[in-house]
């Protein structure tokens, strides 16, 4: 268990996901006064229950980096032929 200034913090190294290296929990203020072991076993079940990301949010992020890239090479097309029509 790692004590900060402000904060106490459980963090599980090696979860039994397949999908996370590390998951860092932020203890309430209230709960503090519990035990090292309920902790750290608390932690190491919501842990376990992690699953993958939401299908949803990996489409968003590869729409929005393709529409990204779409409006770049738009812009770059046209300042090309604005270019060359001047020139």
């Amino acid at each position: 268990m790692i004590k900060g200034v402000n904060r106490q913090v459980v963090e599980i190294t090696k979860p039994n996901c397949e999908f996370f290296e590390r998951i860092v929990f932020f203890v309430k203020p209230e709960c503090s006064a519990v035990s090292q072991g309920t902790l750290k076993e608390r932690a190491n079940i919501m842990a376990s229950s992690a699953g993958s990301p939401p299908a949803t949010k990996v489409r968003r992020r590869r729409f929005a980096g393709l529409l990204w890239s779409a409006v770049c090479l738009a812009a770059g097309i046209g300042v090309g032929i604005l270019l060359t029509k001047f020139m």
